[in-house]
């Protein structure tokens, strides 16, 4: 086999992998290269090699990564542990050429371990030392330089008059929050560039969330026990961004101009204090959180697809590999990263209950306004590198009690609700029974209802019945899932899962309760999760 030389490319082109199918990181919008090194594009023509970042110069390696066979019917192999240290990735100066050969003898296994061609490919992090090591490299010595989070003294917290004025001002923000977004992102670019790297390009999709995750903490400030779930939820969770301790400081600051800026009237001395209190007990309960989790996992998880399979025209279901092991429970979701969409993480269920493989699969409906979806479903392929934050969600199931279950799953929402059940399966039912409404608009949509039906042929504690509400078939009810549910009840002493689209869960769990369902025992997570 004959060798090429390549051009060294920019850090960015390693975070596509060309599986069958897949793009190269240059066909990628928004897929610049880190700053300080030299991108510098191949010929149409010629076939460019996955690249190493600027560095002392390394070992030979390989033209391309091999391509992957199809994916045999034998389980994979199990995912070897992560090295204690990684290893650092072989490199040569900015525009120099390197010959990447692979031994034509080497073994090729069914799926390659990534890591042994792309060493350095875990490429963001958060407050830890990955996180600090890019962080500094990509964002300049400004981000070592961020001060510490001194809002407020950590002694002092919130006041009874605190939040009372925090709600005050709630009152007044809260009709104009959209404006008060945009300027509260205008005072974080404009004085402290360096955090614009932590967003996504396109602003309009996510530009809001944190405003409002800062919102929604200052008024969930008189509940010590939820706000301190949330935020631990939260500060975990921003470890995928790149976040670090050091912004929440810049962050408190022009959070504080924004308020001030649209409450008017209602804003004055008193009322700066109160917020700061407020954000100073936020900003520590988030980063204590980061930190303790940064202890026990990484920030992020890659994860390489090994199979993509389409269900009709918008529905795939992806299996992927993560390089290391990936600990969640059935009814958890994660938030999923594309190289198509940098820095835009959406949130997908796990479709499975944990598999001693270490393989995870998912659902994915493709959106008509969903870039990530839609990405999935119709761009994904084998060998394409996504990444994966931290497992989070609430709706498992507790195995030591034995009260019987009540499970809705609409559309792609019957991923976890299958998890779910296969986990019973696994675990032992204890003598409780499991009954499972499975919600489509038509037949053709049920594309889980012969998985699930054999589980119900196997396991005489399991029911399944499937409802369509645009429709009628043989052996199908008829109606919306929250409504026929109702009419089956009452679903006293049941504990209730719920899962599909925002508007059934909502109106579902509103049912239940009315039906016999008790508030504690109804789980869904619409509050974390977006689609």
């Amino acid at each position: 086999m004959s060798t090429r030389q390549v051009t060294v490319k920019s850090l960015a082109a390693m975070l596509v992998r060309s599986g069958q199918g897949s793009t190269a990181a240059t066909g990628v919008p928004g897929m610049a290269g880190v700053p300080g090194t030299a991108a510098q594009p191949s010929p149409a023509a010629e076939p460019t090699a996955p690249a190493t970042p600027a560095g002392p110069a390394g070992p030979p390696m390989p033209t391309q990564p091999p391509a992957i066979p199809a994916i045999p019917v034998a389980p994979a192999p199990p995912i070897a542990p992560r090295a204690a240290a990684e290893p650092a990735a072989p490199a040569a100066a900015a525009g120099q050429a390197l010959a990447l050969v692979r031994p034509a003898a080497e073994p090729r296994p069914a799926i390659e371990p990534l890591f042994r061609w792309a060493p350095g490919l875990n490429w963001a992090g958060p407050g830890d030392g990955w996180s600090q090591a890019w962080a500094v490299e990509t964002l300049g010595s400004a981000a070592a330089a961020l001060p510490s989070p001194t809002l407020a003294p950590a002694d002092q917290p919130p006041t009874a008059r605190d939040l009372e004025l925090i709600r005050a001002t709630l009152a007044v923000v809260e009709p104009v929050a959209d404006r008060a977004t945009a300027h509260f992102y205008a005072l974080i670019f404009l004085h402290h560039p360096e955090i614009r790297a932590l967003f996504p390009a396109a602003m309009d999709v996510q530009r809001d969330r944190l405003f409002r995750a800062l919102l929604q903490a200052a008024r969930s400030a008189d509940d010590p026990v939820g706000l301190t779930a949330y935020l631990t939820r939260l500060g975990q969770g921003h470890r995928k961004y790149g976040t670090l301790s050091g912004h929440y400081a810049p962050v408190g600051e022009c959070l504080v101009a924004a308020l001030a800026k649209y409450c008017g009237a209602r804003w004055d001395a008193e009322a700066e204090l109160a917020w700061r209190r407020v954000y100073g007990l936020v900003s520590k309960a988030m980063i204590d959180a980061a930190e303790q989790a940064a202890a026990t996992s990484p920030p992020w998880w890659q994860a390489e697809v090994v199979s993509h399979q389409t269900l009709g025209r918008d529905v795939a279901v992806l299996t992927v590999r993560p390089d290391q092991a990936y600990p969640y429970r059935a009814g958890q979701y994660t938030s999923l990263e594309t190289p198509w969409w940098p820095r835009v993480w959406r949130h997908f269920s796990f479709a499975t209950a944990p598999r001693p493989d270490g393989l995870l699969t998912f659902h994915v409906k493709a959106l008509q306004a969903g870039w990530v979806s839609s990405a999935l479903v119709r761009r994904a392929a084998p060998g394409d590198v996504l990444r994966l934050g931290p497992p989070a969600g609430t709706m498992v199931v507790d195995h030591a009690a034995s009260a019987p279950l009540l499970c809705l799953g609409g559309g792609t929402g019957i991923a976890p609700i299958a998890a779910l059940v296969e986990e019973v399966a696994e675990r032992g039912a204890s003598g409780r029974r499991v009954e499972v409404f499975y919600g489509a608009r038509q037949a053709a949509e049920l594309y889980q209802l012969p998985a699930l039906l054999e589980l119900a042929r196997r396991h005489p504690w399991l029911s399944v019945l499937p409802v369509l509400s645009e429709e009628r078939a043989g052996g199908a009810l008829s109606g919306l899932l929250g409504d026929v549910v109702v009419q089956r009840g009452p679903w006293d002493g049941h504990h209730a899962f719920l899962s599909g689209p925002a508007a059934m869960v909502r109106r579902s769990a509103a049912a239940l309760l009315r039906s016999g369902v008790r508030a504690e025992h109804l789980h869904h997570d619409l509050t974390d999760a977006q689609p």
